[in-house]
């Protein structure tokens, strides 16, 4: 076993026989950049179709329009930076081996820990969203529904990267075709007037028609307007299955942003403007509603997007299981998480990785708890973003002159909005949901309890995300 020192934490590495990298292998060369753009816009479709509406009730059309154009910018600037950081860096473990490179391992850990948070609590609260959708349609709800979907779409993921990310496209697709139909229907019945109808707070700080709860509604509706956006950073994640990383992976992070940025301001603008933002602000279904509220409950529309709403959350909660899948192995590949977890099968799939977690996020669906887990894996999310786009910066610092087939436009002056505002997105989680917060913070104290006592002792040298330190420590004893 050899020790090293890491900024003022020891590690130390564990010795591992020859074959350990070679039971822990994916396949190369499944996804294209039309894939990962597919990806992209799959973790996030499920937020056009619901949550992002409660912004609405939190500060008003107004509040949400500055809140969604703030988290949009922030969003942004940090694809920007994960595209040149995972162009030259290419990694199952995305912003966790970005964060481990220009942080160490403590900063790499703190990453992918709160990546992971979030990663394994979205699906559970998209299944309790799911098991709603299903009882509306069916009339069946609860533990047998989220035991089902869990079931289906691990399975799928066990049948293999490609097959699984090529299914993903096809629901993505039927749910953006729903999103289309909206739009269209929708154009016609625009008016400006409805997007001002909530009340205005007699008692709110700077309140006006504009902003109905006052400046403090902006701050309230941050982590509403983030689940338009949501889950995009998880693109990364898929590098080492990428054909081409350097070329596909910007290609595909930047389309996806660019078609959620336009879904976001399609959402917001047509669903108030059309049925009233009194209407939709607590609306469980906001497209589905903004088009009854204009045809009719039995229109055509109305019942397609309802029904196709549904592809929405599948398509949401299918990708990120395959995020959380591959976040857990690149940090058990590595020695933080128990190692286990990252072995794969004969089909090059970490299917631990898959199925552990998965038991994990059906106990929490269980609780029924959606919106709370939502506001949790907010809070996961953006203490990531902050982290992550602050490697970027350090990175930039440190290794000017590291390969970067992709170069971030305005450099660290982009990256450094992106951590500004994830900094303020982080803080807002404990305006809207203390509670929430603080079961979070619950959560990740756990996970660094378990690096700081156990896995530090136990990592592996020789993981793709350890062996740059590897190089650089030799490289300091030559000279």
């Amino acid at each position: 076993m050899a020790s090293a020192k890491t900024g003022t934490a020891a590690v130390e590495y564990d010795s591992v026989g020859n074959d350990y990298l070679e039971r822990r292998k994916l396949k190369k060369g499944v996804a294209g950049w039309v894939l990962l753009a597919s990806l992209g816009v799959s973790y996030v479709i499920s937020g056009d179709y619901a949550g992002w509406n409660f912004g609405l009730a939190a500060g008003g059309f107004g509040g949400m329009l500055i809140a969604t154009c703030l988290m949009g910018l922030m969003y942004t600037c940090m694809v920007l930076s994960l595209a040149e950081m995972s162009s030259s860096m290419p990694s199952a473990g995305g912003g966790y081996s970005f964060a481990r490179r220009a942080m160490g391992p403590w900063g790499g850990y703190l990453t992918g820990a709160a990546i992971l948070l979030e990663y394994a609590i979205a699906p559970a609260a998209i299944a309790v969203f799911i098991g709603g959708y299903v009882n509306e349609l069916v009339g069946l709800d609860g533990p047998w529904v989220y035991a089902a979907f869990y079931a289906i779409f691990v399975g799928i993921h066990l049948w293999g990267a490609g097959e699984a990310l090529k299914i993903m496209m096809c629901i993505t697709a039927l749910a953006v075709v729903a999103i289309i139909v909206f739009i269209v229907g929708l154009i016609p019945h625009f008016s400006a007037d409805r997007l001002f109808d909530i009340a205005v707070s007699s008692d709110a700080a700077g309140a006006s028609t504009f902003l109905p709860e006052g400046y403090l509604g902006i701050w309230s509706a941050l982590p509403f307007a983030m689940w338009l956006f949501l889950a995009v950073e998880g693109v990364p994640l898929a590098a080492e299955e990428a054909d081409d990383p350097a070329r596909d992976m910007p290609r595909g992070i930047i389309t996806a942003m660019v078609i959620l940025l336009i879904f976001a301001a399609c959402v917001l603008l047509l669903a108030p403007g059309a049925a009233g933002a009194e209407a939709m602000k607590d609306h469980a279904a906001p497209l589905v509603g903004a088009l009854q509220a204009v045809y009719g409950e039995s229109s055509w529309a109305a019942g397609f997007v309802n029904l196709v709403g549904l592809a929405g959350l599948i398509a949401s909660f299918f990708s990120i299981i395959y995020g959380y899948s591959r976040q857990v192995f690149a940090l058990s590949r590595a020695g933080y998480l128990p190692r286990s977890l990252s072995v794969t099968n004969s089909r090059k799939v970490p299917f631990m990785a898959l199925i552990v977690p998965g038991i994990i996020g059906f106990l929490l669906s269980l609780t029924g708890e959606g919106d709370l887990m939502i506001t949790m894996a907010v809070f996961g999310a953006t203490l990531s973003y902050a982290l992550m786009t602050l490697s970027h910066i350090l990175l930039r610092r440190r290794e000017p002159d590291l390969e970067r087939p992709y170069r971030t436009p305005g450099g660290t002056l982009t990256s450094g909005i992106a951590f500004v505002l994830a900094i303020v997105a982080f803080l807002s989680t404990f305006v809207v949901s203390l509670e929430a917060a603080l079961w979070s913070g619950v959560f990740y104290l756990a996970m660094i309890a378990w690096f700081g006592l156990y896995s530090r002792h136990h990592l592996v040298a020789q993981a793709p995300e350890e062996e740059f330190e590897a190089i650089a420590r030799a490289e300091r004893e030559l000279g």
